[in-house]
């Protein structure tokens, strides 16, 4: 059964954009996939995401600064931020913010399709 739950990925490295984008359609997920936070904010399918994964190192606006962003406008959708760089106390202010997960990089792909189902299901409980 296809769940068809966009994920949008925001990654300044296209080799991680590219094995992102395969690993979630290989779990059914629609996937759209964005080099910055920018292109990602002017995409159209905003509104259709469900759930946001999120380099947290990226040029002109981090993953963080998204999350911020999303949240200081009123837009809800829960996210997943992911790093090469991880570090405590990013992570505990991440999450007390309400980040769905803080993943380091290379990604476990266990931890990371159990935090993409726990996201997909906040968000379709946030939407009704």
């Amino acid at each position: 059964m296809l769940d068809q739950s966009q994920i949008s990925v925001v990654d300044d490295d296209q080799s991680f954009r590219d094995s992102m984008r395969r690993l979630l359609k290989s779990l059914d997920y629609a996937v759209v996939v964005f080099p910055s936070a920018a292109d990602f904010l002017a995409s159209p399918t905003l509104e259709d995401t469900v759930c946001l994964v999120a380099d947290v190192h990226m040029p002109a606006m981090t993953g963080v600064e998204l999350y911020q962003h999303l949240i200081d406008t009123g837009r809800v959708i829960p996210t997943i931020l992911v790093t090469a760089y991880p570090t405590n106390s990013v992570r505990e202010r991440m999450l007390t913010l309400g980040v769905k997960c803080y993943l380091p990089k290379p990604l476990v792909e266990t931890d990371l399709i159990d935090c993409l189902r726990s996201a997909v299901a906040q968000s379709k409980a946030l939407r009704g």
